[in-house]
């Protein structure tokens, strides 16, 4: 089944003239070295009537983006991996509200930061033991080395902590992870961080079956995501996107090789919460089988009532109140979180045209989607520009997009 056949834009209630603004905007961004290639595409009513590729996955090697080019997703990992999780709470082997340290020792009698000076950490016992719930929230008190924010992140540098680097076994890390303090008490604040890496271990442990195994048989061969994995294969490479960041000119800097990347070694661990490379056409699959509620094909993944309660809001409020006003570039006023999304509650408070009960998320080189059940609307946009926030394309491309629904 080729997923990227295309249909007539109003037969699904959109706009030919108005899709073809992203096309125009795509490929400004390449034009002016913005971002070496863009992949953009929009579904509704079950069929694809947008799909535009432009620019090149390898500038160095002049490959042009083609449809089926394989990119770094990063952090849009998540969302699987909370899947294969919920599948395994279908089956009655945990509870939300259950404290992770039943199955994670490690993790019984968390300890939390409070200051410290000369070298010296200061902290608290925590207030409740960490949940399945705060992992998938990303309100557990974990966080990422990388955010340089706040002393705990540096102590995730000083002790190795990075489920992408990492030469250890993943429950090596986890391990390693639960013998530090938590940024804050578990269920206070919204904090981005290492807990969906943690949660693929929690696959492993729960189902007595490696993550990335689990991962394979378990979810993407049952969607026939053929193109997801941990490492991309020697056959696939000249399909592989390079990656690259903004230099000091303005102008486009390699950072990752394709041929020597490390998504084209085997890999000791996987990554539940970035490892994952993939296609436009797998990661539509994956949408699709969210928008409907569970099933693809006559496959079925959840229940209905599981989708369902993965997309509502579990924070009380807005990402904001739990004290993450922005994040890469967009803020997080009007936005929620469920089991493994961010949720859009309020379009005006986010400053942002969408549709309350949209779902979505996004991983470090500049990739995004969001799936909007009222509208029936999968939109995926796809590059390889680190960070995320170097340009506001996933705003733009949401009013480009939602402009063109016309019925």
């Amino acid at each position: 089944m080729n997923d990227l056949v295309l249909t007539r834009p109003e037969q699904v209630g959109l706009s030919s003239p108005r899709l073809a603004r992203i096309e125009g905007w795509a490929q400004r961004l390449v034009d002016d070295g913005k971002l070496p290639g863009v992949l953009t595409l929009v579904a509704r009513r079950g069929r694809v009537a947008h799909l535009h590729v432009c620019g090149k996955a390898d500038v160095e090697r002049a490959t042009p983006l083609a449809a089926d080019t394989i990119f770094r997703f990063y952090s849009m990992t998540k969302p699987l991996t909370t899947t294969a999780m919920m599948m395994l709470y279908e089956e009655g082997r945990f509870q939300l509200d259950d404290p992770i340290a039943r199955f994670l020792p490690c993790f019984a009698d968390m300890r939390v930061y409070a200051g410290g000076s000369r070298g010296k950490v200061d902290s608290v016992p925590a207030e409740r033991d960490i949940t399945f719930r705060d992992l998938m929230t990303h309100t557990s008190g974990l966080t990422y080395g990388f955010m340089e924010a706040h002393p705990v992140d540096a102590l995730y540098r000083a002790n190795d902590i990075d489920f992408q680097l990492s030469d250890a076994a993943l429950g090596e890390v986890v391990e390693a992870v639960a013998a530090l303090p938590l940024i804050a008490q578990p269920g206070r604040a919204w904090n981005y961080s290492i807990a969906t890496d943690v949660l693929g271990h929690l696959v492993a442990v729960v189902s007595g079956q490696g993550f990335a195994d689990f991962l394979r048989e378990r979810v993407l061969g049952p969607l026939g995501m053929v193109d997801t994995a941990f490492q991309v294969p020697a056959e696939k490479i000249g399909r592989f996107a390079a990656n690259y960041t903004r230099g000091r000119d303005g102008g486009l800097m390699l950072v990752d090789d394709p041929r020597h990347s490390m998504f084209a070694m085997p890999r000791r661990i996987a990554s539940g919460g970035g490892g994952l490379c993939s296609t436009a056409a797998d990661y539509l699959r994956f949408c699709r089988m969210l928008l409907n509620k569970g099933e693809l094909d006559g496959v079925r993944l959840l229940g209905r009532k599981t989708v369902e309660l993965m997309t509502s809001n579990h924070l009380g409020g807005d990402m904001a109140s739990l004290g993450m006003p922005r994040f890469s570039e967009s803020s997080y006023a009007g936005i929620g979180f469920g089991l493994g999304f961010s949720v859009m509650l309020d379009p005006a408070k986010a400053g942002v045209v969408g549709t309350p009960g949209e779902y979505a998320w996004g991983g470090a080189a500049s990739t995004a989607f969001w799936v909007d059940p009222a509208e029936e609307m999968i939109v995926l946009l796809l590059t390889q520009l680190m960070p995320s926030s170097t340009y506001p394309i996933r705003r733009e491309l949401r009013v480009l997009s939602y402009a063109a629904v016309v019925e």
